[in-house]
């Protein structure tokens, strides 16, 4: 029973601070301290209960009642510098931390079974600008969380092979906030003459996980993780500011809105080798099928319906990791990744303004009897996006906007997580 009630506490936390989870980029796979320090290095060793969110089938090498809670801290900054009429302008993001909590419980329930328990974030965006910047008129503030609870049950079937299923459900909020200018002829550009839109919208979508985790002798090891796409209907409501409003048309009233979310599917492959018992290796790769972002539409009962083409390429992530642990309660750790453009930028816009991104961690983690404590930072670099192409709605079709770049984009994270062995 206490350890039920311990397990329910830390989910009851996530869940309570998930409301205000975001993060810079897209896809997240900062699911865990340990994990982030070993650059999601997890999909071979999945070795402690995090694996729920990097491979499941690892949670049958974890004996009894395991559970794992903490917060991770996104902190992002980047320049865009535009082309425009007037001359070059640059303008920073706004500064923000974005919190990205994760919580995990596994439960042993006989020599081949396990049930598990995690709520995470899968994706994630955030980003804000002021709001007369120069490319106010395609957005100037964006946050896209996600909330995934995953409940899952992993089977050894014998001393080597190991599968795992778990139900996604997921909860998407989106948020957009931009500019629209009155058609005054002469004024395009002029901050006096501009109108508010804010749209708001949330919905839900289910999704399936499965993992394959393969423990072929004390030395290597190999895991598989497969998530499926999910998809959201999400509903809401578009809210107007500014003299168009006022002025009674319907196509500028406040309405209902509603549109589709469609985030990809992703395929993980881990190998990792232990020479020593303190010290392990992994590579990696995850391939996410960013090919099926094709759009993100918004559709407005009074009929200022906004059209967003994406079609995004297919993404690879290429990790590798170093775990040592110079005493039997202290570890340390290191890791590397590289993922793959993915942005098609003939439809670029301000909403992700990255394309690659490159990231070094590094990681410490202690144990004390049943207890772990683990730590992590990451820095991240992120490539630059053109924009001297793009049809995105409010940039060149702005009438002074005629290119430019995002630049200097870089995220650093921090993560803290907490553990107990029951």
């Amino acid at each position: 029973m206490k350890a039920l009630r311990v397990v329910a506490l830390w989910m009851a936390l996530v869940l309570g601070v998930a409301s205000s989870a975001m993060a810079e980029g897209f896809a997240l796979t900062e699911w865990s301290a340990r994990g982030l320090g070993l650059a999601s290095g997890m999909v071979g060793r999945a070795d402690d209960v995090s694996a729920i969110a990097y491979n499941a089938a690892g949670i049958t090498q974890l004996p009894g009642v395991q559970v794992m809670g903490g917060m991770g801290l996104i902190a992002p900054m980047g320049t865009l510098s535009l082309d425009t009429t007037y001359g070059k302008q640059e303008t920073t993001t706004k500064p923000a931390v974005w919190a990205m909590p994760h919580a995990y419980a596994s439960w042993q329930l006989n020599d081949s079974l396990w049930l598990g328990l995690g709520v995470f974030s899968r994706f994630g965006l955030g980003n804000s600008y002021d709001q007369n910047w120069t490319g106010r008129y395609n957005l100037y503030s964006v946050n896209l969380q996600t909330i995934s609870a995953v409940p899952t049950l992993a089977w050894k079937i014998n001393d080597i092979f190991s599968v795992s299923a778990g139900l996604e459900i997921m909860n998407i909020n989106l948020t957009t906030e931009q500019k629209f200018p009155t058609p005054l002829p002469g004024m395009a550009g002029n901050p006096a003459f501009d109108n508010d839109i804010e749209v708001q919208g949330s919905g839900w979508g289910v999704g399936g996980h499965f993992g394959l985790h393969a423990r072929l002798n004390d030395e290597w090891s190999i895991g598989l993780a497969y998530k499926t796409q999910v998809t959201a209907n999400v509903y809401g409501e578009a809210k107007y500011e500014g003299g168009l409003k006022r002025s009674g048309m319907k196509e500028f009233q406040d309405a209902d809105a509603h549109g589709t979310v469609q985030l990809p599917d992703s395929l993980a492959l881990g190998v990792a080798y232990k020479p020593l018992d303190n010290l392990s290796f992994e590579v990696g790769a995850v391939w996410t099928r960013w090919s099926t972002y094709n759009s993100l539409n918004i559709y407005m009962d009074n009929g200022s319906n906004s059209i967003s083409h994406k079609n995004w390429s297919d993404g690879w992530n290429f990790n590798a990791s170093v775990e040592y642990k110079p005493l039997d309660w202290w570890s340390l750790r290191a890791g590397f990744w590289y993922e793959t453009p993915v942005i098609n930028e003939d439809h670029s816009d301000f909403m992700v303004p990255s394309n690659g991104r490159t990231a070094l961690t590094l990681g410490t983690g202690v144990e004390w009897n049943d207890f772990t404590i683990d730590f992590a930072y990451c820095h991240m670099w992120i490539n630059p996006t053109s924009y001297d192409d793009t049809d995105g709605h409010g940039i060149l079709d702005s009438g002074y906007i005629t290119g430019g770049n995002s630049k200097n984009t870089v995220a650093n994270i921090y993560m803290l997580s907490f553990g107990y062995k029951f």
